[in-house]
């Protein structure tokens, strides 16, 4: 197989594992998935809101996805471990799956997209971007957007600091896609800069402003007599 395809192959197998685990840990809310390749083997790093519930009882749940992802998936030696997410309200993919859920019980989508972007910004992100589209109200396809805060969409301060979740909503009028982008509190873009004063610059920099040493000027040597003013001080 050539190196393209082992490569293809690779991240198609670590998609299927996504998908299998965002269904099977959802009521614990699945925040992300991290696949390491170690000597021992391969480190399943599963970022949830409720670990408890991954791990179960005497760790019987967390042993069955060991067992499915090295049987199903043909992962060698996998060992999960389970990280309980900082602050859900930060993570793209949990309030992604929150706004989805929203959707499936009732709520208008301007209600629920305004709530979801005043919780993300209340809770200390720098920007916000959330996409719902589907039939939301009618028979035609609609693309709703919301926004707050500084957001960026190419290159690499969005590969760096957005953090990106997606979830589907199933209501009776069709599937409703529901896309979250969070640009995180501590970002910080090229353009950002800081204006110091000049004591904070000195603790900074302080060869810049240090005071200068004067040069010590070279002793100029004293002339020697020429031949004839010698001869005018013997007469």
């Amino acid at each position: 197989m050539a190196s393209e395809r082992k490569f293809v192959a690779e991240n198609i197998r670590r998609v299927l594992l996504k998908q299998y685990l965002m269904k099977e840990v959802s009521r614990a809310g699945f925040g992300g998935l991290d696949v390491q390749r170690t000597p021992m083997g391969t480190r399943v790093i599963l970022t949830t809101e409720r670990p408890g519930l991954v791990i179960g009882r005497r760790g019987q749940t967390i042993k069955n996805l060991t067992q499915v992802i090295e049987e199903r998936f043909a992962f060698e030696n996998p060992q999960i471990e389970v990280k309980e997410v900082e602050n859900a309200s930060l993570n793209a993919q949990i309030m992604a799956e929150k706004l989805a859920f929203s959707l499936e019980r009732g709520w208008h989508f301007r209600r629920a997209g305004h709530s979801t972007v005043r919780r993300i910004m209340d809770s200390g992100a720098r920007g916000c971007h959330i996409i719902v589209a589907g039939k939301l109200t009618g028979q035609r396809h609609r693309t709703e957007k919301f926004k707050d805060g500084y957001i960026k969409f190419c290159g690499e301060p969005k590969a760096q600091f957005i953090d990106h979740g997606y979830a589907v909503a199933k209501l009776k009028m069709g599937v409703i896609g529901v896309t979250v982008e969070i640009m995180q509190s501590n970002a910080k873009l090229p353009a950002d800069i800081e204006v110091l004063g000049k004591t904070e610059a000195a603790a900074v920099l302080p060869d810049l402003f240090a005071t200068p040493v004067a040069a010590e000027e070279p002793a100029v040597p004293a002339e020697e007599p020429v031949a004839d003013d010698v001869e005018k001080e013997g007469e």
